[in-house]
């Protein structure tokens, strides 16, 4: 249903880094670029694809407070090394790795370069 999810960007380059390494963790890898997009294809199975673009209308790009981008993990292990490497590339933490929900959810939340929040996650047993 969902094909992709757009994120702005007030650094086009900067963003490109930060999710070109991010996003290899899950098996993603940049399939388009231009002036003012760059679009990401996720692993298979991995559902919508990421687009990182400066704002058509010119203005700076913003974060939607709450709003936020999960993307799946397969394990704890993979939680736990998407946001390692998510601070090591300069993102900022809004929630250490650790079980939600009683244990029927392990996650971890950070903030990409221009603020855009994103949770990783797995269900552990399913």
């Amino acid at each position: 249903m969902i094909t992709h999810i757009n994120l702005g960007s007030n650094n086009l380059e900067a963003a490109e880094a930060f999710y070109n390494e991010l996003l290899s963790l899950f098996g993603g890898k940049q399939t388009f670029k231009s002036e003012r997009t760059v679009y990401f294809t996720l692993g298979e199975g991995n559902g919508a694809n990421l687009a990182i673009n400066t704002p058509f209308d010119g203005n700076p790009a913003t974060t939607g407070n709450g709003s936020m981008v999960a993307l799946g993990a397969v394990d704890t292990n993979q939680v736990d090394a998407v946001y390692r490497k998510a601070l090591e590339l300069g993102g900022r933490c809004e929630g250490e790795p650790g079980e939600r929900l009683g244990g029927a959810m392990y996650a971890a939340y950070f903030r990409d370069l221009d603020g855009n929040k994103l949770a990783v996650f797995c269900q552990p047993g399913h």
